[in-house]
């Protein structure tokens, strides 16, 4: 059984409050998934966007390839995700509401091996939402202390 891979976006739920949840196939080369079950690669400053009634990931960060050879691929290049009609257009009418993006939260490979991506439909927070998480946080974690003490 492979090793399997999970690189999040942490990023993603501090800055936005995520409204939809979808997982999208991921459209790669070789030596991209081989990069990708090695771990190299980042989605924090990544978001999709729809070109041609297709939806791309834009931004996102997988390394070359260490053992490519001069087919290896480019380490920032646009993908394409695969989602349902349905779904597709679904994200392309609620993603021309003004303040809402698509980013990605999770890149990982399932069991049969093949990478994934979790997208969200997302509307950005405020300074002061971001405020409220950061309390809440602090208050959870000084609960769970309390309890570990007991």
């Amino acid at each position: 059984m492979q090793k399997t891979v999970n690189i999040l976006n942490k990023r993603a739920k501090f800055d936005y409050e995520i409204l939809d949840r979808y997982t999208a196939g991921i459209v790669l080369t070789g030596t991209e998934i081989k990069s990708i079950r090695l771990g190299k690669a980042a989605i924090t400053e990544s978001f999709c966007e729809f070109n041609d009634g297709e939806l791309f990931v834009i931004n996102s960060q997988i390394e070359e390839y260490l053992y490519g050879t001069h087919y290896n691929h480019k380490a920032k290049s646009e993908r394409k995700l695969l989602l349902n009609k349905k779904e597709l257009k679904k994200l392309f009418k609620d993603s021309d509401n003004k303040g809402l993006t698509i980013v990605p939260l999770r890149l990982f490979t399932n069991e049969k091996g093949l990478a994934k991506l979790d997208i969200a439909l997302c509307r950005g927070k405020k300074n002061y939402d971001k405020r409220e998480s950061l309390k809440e946080q602090d208050t959870k974690r000084d609960l769970d202390r309390i309890k570990k003490s007991f």
